[in-house]
């Protein structure tokens, strides 16, 4: 799979023993209740990076190679208010409200423990 993913990377003319860029700025986000994160909606998650600058709104504008999200929390995980879920990242610090604001949108965190942690392999292919 690395062979594949290197040759994926250099085929774009990038070089993938690179070190990953790092953001200028990283905000922290935090759990706003104690529960259990039952949600995490992956387009959420997408449209907060977008919005960190990592994708683009049109041809030609320029990404940012170091903004993205960072979880620190997986559904079916106890949480305490308080607690860091997530990492904003982006060299564009104006750019967070939205991106938080799109983030917690797609998150929910429930009273009950009543949500059961996704398996992390779903299935194997022989």
């Amino acid at each position: 799979a690395y062979e594949v993913w290197a040759r994926m990377i250099r085929a774009q003319g990038g070089d993938p023993e690179a070190p990953l860029p790092r953001p200028k700025h990283v905000e922290v986000v935090t759990a706003e209740a104690d529960g259990v994160l039952a949600e995490v909606d992956a387009l959420a998650v997408g449209v907060a990076a977008w919005r960190l600058g990592a994708g683009r709104a049109a041809p030609g504008d320029a990404v940012q190679s170091a903004a993205g999200v960072k979880l620190l929390a997986v559904r079916g995980e106890t949480v305490s208010a308080g607690q860091p879920i997530a990492e904003l990242h982006t060299d564009t610090p104006e750019l967070v409200p939205a991106a938080r604001e799109a983030f917690l949108d797609g998150i929910r965190i429930a009273a009950e423990a009543d949500v059961e942690r996704p398996p992390l392999v779903l299935d194997v292919l022989r």
